[in-house]
């Protein structure tokens, strides 16, 4: 394990592998129903992994999931777990009206804390679509009764990042949200994500154990990891018409997640968002 003693966020992102925004025009929201139905399963094997280990984490949920899984959402927070918005149906912020988005994060939340008897205080855009245009968000999100939200990312890329914003939390909404960006490393010039995700899939396991060890002993800060439940699911079914990019981003290694994840819950500390970042300590 890690001796610096730093503990880190470790979240997922639960969504199905089809609503993913790089799926978007090959199975529209309308056809959803027409897919099996894998997150239940994958979450729950996620669950399993994180007792064994005693690792607390934050699980960013869909409305649109959690409605159909209400036992899934409970069994999360009974196993000790915070339970999170990740919005109702993965809808990108820089696609929405505030008026649509308000109403959007109003409702998951509602839910989410009318299944789980507990507050959402945390928020996650789909595709980390808080972008610079869309500072008007956070004041959303503010005012809707969230307390932080985990929606960027400083770095330069095709589909999303503010490459300009800071690489750890910082207050925003007048001070009333904070907001906690995805881990990065400065390397030559440019931030590189090391927090999880595709680019966990990416680089050999030893990269993402040094980036990790880096932030926590260098910067003296917490890192944040995330993934999907469909990232553990190899044998999960194929849209046909997929681009060779997003071919690459979504299949990329998914049968070595898992015993990275082994790996990776055993060389660090874990927690929870809330209980890592809302006592003020790490606000710049």
């Amino acid at each position: 394990m890690n001796a610096s003693g730093v503990i880190n966020a470790m979240t997922v992102d639960v969504e199905d592998y089809f609503q993913v925004s790089a799926f978007e025009t090959h199975i529209g929201k309308s056809r959803w129903q027409e897919w099996p139905l894998r997150v239940e399963n994958n979450t729950h094997r996620i669950l399993d992994l994180f007792a064994a280990r005693e690792v607390r984490g934050t699980f960013f949920t869909l409305g649109w999931v959690a409605q159909r899984f209400p036992s899934l959402v409970k069994r999360i927070v009974s196993d000790g777990h915070e339970i999170a918005s990740h919005g109702w149906e993965h809808i990108r912020v820089n696609t929405q009206t505030p008026a649509a988005f308000r109403e959007d994060i109003e409702r998951t939340r509602k839910l989410l804390q009318d299944i789980s008897g507990e507050p959402v205080l945390g928020y996650r855009a789909a595709s980390y679509s808080i972008g610079a245009s869309e500072s008007w968000a956070w004041e959303e999100l503010a005012e809707a009764g969230y307390r932080y939200s985990s929606s960027i990312v400083p770095i330069r890329h095709d589909l999303y990042g503010i490459p300009d914003a800071p690489r750890f939390a910082f207050d925003t909404a007048g001070d009333r949200l904070l907001e906690i960006p995805i881990t990065t490393v400065p390397l030559a010039g440019r931030n590189i994500n090391c927090g999880g995700g595709g680019w966990f899939r990416l680089f050999p396991y030893a990269f993402s154990r040094w980036a990790m060890s880096r932030v926590n002993d260098t910067d003296g800060e917490p890192g944040i990891f995330y993934f999907h439940p469909w990232e553990i699911d190899p044998e999960q079914p194929r849209p046909e018409g997929l681009g060779m990019r997003t071919r690459f981003r979504h299949y990329l290694n998914l049968d070595r997640t898992y015993a990275r994840l082994e790996r990776l819950l055993g060389d660090f500390r874990w927690g929870r968002m809330d209980a890592i970042f809302l006592s003020g300590e790490t606000r710049q």
